[in-house]
């Protein structure tokens, strides 16, 4: 990248993701103004080429383009307040966990002192930021995505913009995410089986990886089932997990282990059933999360 199109950034937050987004910035030749109300954090940085700012208004007055990687929306507001005077005419990119109406409250916190908002998420973990697989999409304000784009690609080849409304990468963000805590249960049912055995969890992983595959190569049908709202022509219906209900406390009980996890789910399988979804695709369970009980 030329040096002229070297965008000064500023990043708030140096935890393990926020460090990794300060290292990505200097390691592309970015100069980079980092923050954190733990000082001590950026020692690490400032050997590698960053500034540290010493207060937060400081740093958001060092450049253009602020990245605030907190825990929550208000953890951001909340650090972010002292320096609202500076934060008029800057570009404002959030990037943490929260709910839709969180990021929507957090764009009107932003515009209302000046900042243009763009709110993010990281789809992988620190050590992955900067690889050119590196997933990050953004939602909020194009024109803050399109000037500022090569520099936010310095994180992640695959960077994304979802749309103008400003709550969009924290709608896909719980959408997506919320596959990661069942599958790491899954997983470490596996794991708690096999290990019972005297087998090493490692064993399990080229075969979870190939299962993983299949279901992954399963979404785009699933997904068309679940827009067209046909689930009439299933690859495993729903009646085919309800009989899988049955086999998960005698499970539990051979190898002693807690498969309570499951309980919430077999009460999802039971109402499907019951709505008439037996013979329907496994996709139909869409249509009884859309009707809590």
């Amino acid at each position: 990248m030329p040096a002229n199109d070297r965008t000064p950034v500023t990043v708030i937050g140096l935890g393990a993701m926020g460090t990794a987004l300060a290292e990505a910035f200097v390691g592309a030749g970015h100069p980079t103004t980092v923050w954190n109300r733990s000082a001590e954090k950026a020692v690490p940085l400032v050997a590698k080429g960053a500034r540290h700012a010493g207060t937060v208004e400081e740093a958001v007055a060092a450049g253009p383009l602020v990245i605030a990687c907190l825990t929550t929306y208000d953890a951001t507001r909340e650090a972010l307040e002292p320096a609202s005077a500076t934060l008029a005419g800057r570009a404002l990119v959030t990037l943490n966990t929260g709910t839709p109406e969180g990021a929507r409250r957090m764009a009107g916190w932003a515009e209302a002192r000046g900042a243009r908002f763009l709110d993010g998420a990281v789809k992988n973990v620190p050590t992955a930021v900067g690889a050119p697989g590196t997933l990050l999409y953004y939602g909020g304000d194009k024109g803050v995505f399109d000037t500022y784009e090569r520099t936010l690609r310095v994180l992640g080849g695959d960077t994304v913009h979802l749309g103008d409304e400003p709550d969009l990468a924290a709608l896909y963000e719980q959408a997506v995410g919320g596959l990661l805590l069942p599958a790491l249960l899954g997983f470490f049912q596996g794991a708690a089986l096999v290990t019972a055995r005297g087998l090493t969890a490692g064993t399990l992983v080229r075969y979870t990886v190939k299962w993983l595959e299949m279901i992954a190569s399963e979404l785009p049908a699933i997904a068309e089932e679940i827009d067209s709202g046909d689930y009439t022509r299933p690859r495993a219906t729903v009646g085919i997990f309800h009989q899988g209900i049955a086999n998960v406390p005698q499970l539990g009980r051979e190898a002693g282990i807690d498969v309570s996890w499951h309980l919430p789910m077999h009460a999802l399988l039971e109402r499907a059933v019951a709505d008439g979804h037996r013979d329907h695709s496994i996709s139909a369970l869409v249509e009884t999360l859309r009707k809590p009980e």
